[in-house]
């Protein structure tokens, strides 16, 4: 039993209380380990509070929206809707102190101690026990903010046995390009919008680019995508990646791609100059109210002491180094999530920490597959994948069959109004086993666990063609799609 005020030694401390960080601690708590977490900003970390789950809630109303404005397509009359862009981020930063707040609760459930606090590493555990110094935050947390829970651990010296790094990372910011939280935005600014700018340029078009390029576009705002790559969303399957650009092009969105930022500038107070150079050295200049840098994220590593450790890093990026169970080079030191490099995903900090601690306790564990975690994007259309894509299988010369299935022959797809998209599986020709799968359209990212699943279990197009899927619904695409990859599609 933890007293929450007074105990300072501890089986595992958990340096950060993202999803990683959380999840990892009350699985060491599960597993018996007398454990604590050091959060110096909110419970939940980036993902609960400033990420992943209130920028669903922002999509979630621009889809709400863009339904209701296509509602007389259903046969239904109405008003125009038009968004309430404050009771729109109310509800947002509303759905977020909810889960915060069930952070809290399964902390206190699991008898989990929460010390408030930035951490260092003082100490490596090795085969004893390691020193971490807590001081208070250095800096007050973003706003809105969520008040920290009663009855943490105040600032001071602690003990453990075991000490795992879930600091995550934060926005990357480049050179020129410097955030003023007024005209030039992280995404944490434009969460949060006082009110809806008339233009907005967004800087990368990853997933946190497009998503937000989605919930700006919707709400009415002019939307200029800025990628330095020829492909938008360059971490996906070109062709997934095609689609995706002439769908946003649709929606009237401007896209460019092979451009460098060379540097942005405030011209006004409610006006941001961009300047840009092609390839072949010509520069133009976009204006636009608001600018939203989203260039991806660095490891948050500063602070934590590392570097008197010999901690090791890699190389570039900065991320730490760790092996298949979140091992780093120092003994008794760990590292779990976004600090310990791509893919920079909550499902995978959650999942790689259940495997580190489960390889403290001696539990027999699966190394994590990074091939074999689902991504999922939730502009619209949806995009997800999971697995290697069809130039990945090409490039390392292995023979394969490639399977498509797009939903305008879905009839669950037609009844909804969801008809553009695709459901496209890469398959290994010589054993049939499913490679990759990725997907475009309506609800997708509800989809690809199964594919997830199949690869975990080495499914092959056989094991899909007898598996039986309901009717009408959108997963019969994914059966449809792996028949096609064998010449066997019935709806085609």
């Amino acid at each position: 039993m933890i007293t929450r005020m007074t105990d300072t030694t501890f089986d595992i401390l958990v340096i950060g209380s993202g999803p990683g960080g959380y999840v990892t601690a009350i699985r060491a708590a599960q597993l018996g380990f007398k454990t604590a977490i050091v959060e110096r900003e909110h419970l939940g970390g980036i993902c609960l509070n400033w990420g992943c789950i209130p920028s669903k809630a922002l999509l979630r109303s621009a889809e709400i929206l863009k339904h209701g404005r296509g509602a007389a397509e259903f046969g239904l009359r109405s008003g125009t809707p038009e968004p309430d862009l404050q009771r729109i981020v109310t509800r947002s930063r509303t759905v977020s102190k909810q889960l915060n707040g069930g952070v809290d609760y399964l902390l206190a459930k699991n008898n989990i101690a929460i010390i408030w606090g930035e951490a260092a590493i003082e100490s490596a555990p090795g085969a004893g026990y390691g020193e971490v110094t807590v001081r208070p935050p250095s800096h007050s947390p973003r706003q809105p903010q969520h008040a920290p829970p009663k009855g943490v651990l105040a600032a001071g010296r602690y003990r453990a046995k075991h000490i795992i790094i879930a600091t995550g990372a934060q926005p990357r910011v480049l050179p020129g390009l410097t955030p003023d939280g007024k005209r030039i935005w992280t995404y944490c600014e434009a969460m949060v919008p006082p009110e809806l700018p008339r233009s907005v340029i967004v800087v990368g078009s990853g997933a946190i680019g497009v998503e937000f390029a989605s919930i700006y576009r919707t709400l009415g705002a002019n939307v200029t995508l800025i990628e330095a790559l020829h492909q938008i969303l360059p971490m996906e399957d070109a062709e997934i990646a095609q689609i995706a650009r002439r769908q946003f092009q649709k929606q009237g969105m401007n896209i460019l791609t092979g451009v460098k930022v060379v540097g942005a500038e405030a011209t006004s107070t409610d006006e941001v100059s961009l300047t840009i150079e092609t390839l072949a050295g010509d520069r133009s200049t976009l204006k636009a109210e608001r600018l939203i840098s989203a260039v991806g994220v660095v490891a948050n590593t500063s602070g934590l002491g590392l570097s008197d450790l010999a901690v090791a890093l890699e190389d570039g990026p900065g991320y730490i180094k760790v092996d298949n169970v979140g091992r780093t080079n120092i003994p008794g030191i760990y590292a779990i999530g976004d600090v310990a490099g791509p893919p920079m995903l909550a499902h995978k900090a959650e999942h790689q920490g259940v495997i580190c601690v489960e390889a403290i306790k001696g539990l027999p564990v699966s190394p994590l597959d990074n091939t074999k975690i689902p991504s999922c994007i939730f502009c619209h259309p949806q995009i997800a994948s999971v697995g290697i894509t069809e130039a990945q299988a090409r490039k390392s010369e292995t023979e394969i069959l490639v399977g498509r299935f797009p939903f305008r022959a879905n009839g669950k797809a037609i009844a909804i109004g969801e008809t553009e998209g695709l459901v496209k599986t890469v398959f290994d020709a010589n054993t049939k086993r499913l490679l990759g799968a990725q997907l475009i359209g309506g609800e997708v990212t509800e989809l690809i666990g199964t594919f997830a699943m199949a690869l975990e279990m080495n499914a092959t197009v056989d094991n899909f063609r007898h598996t039986v899927f309901p009717h009408p619904t959108l997963s019969e695409a994914i059966f449809e799609s792996a028949l096609s990859a064998d010449m066997a599609a019935l709806h085609l």
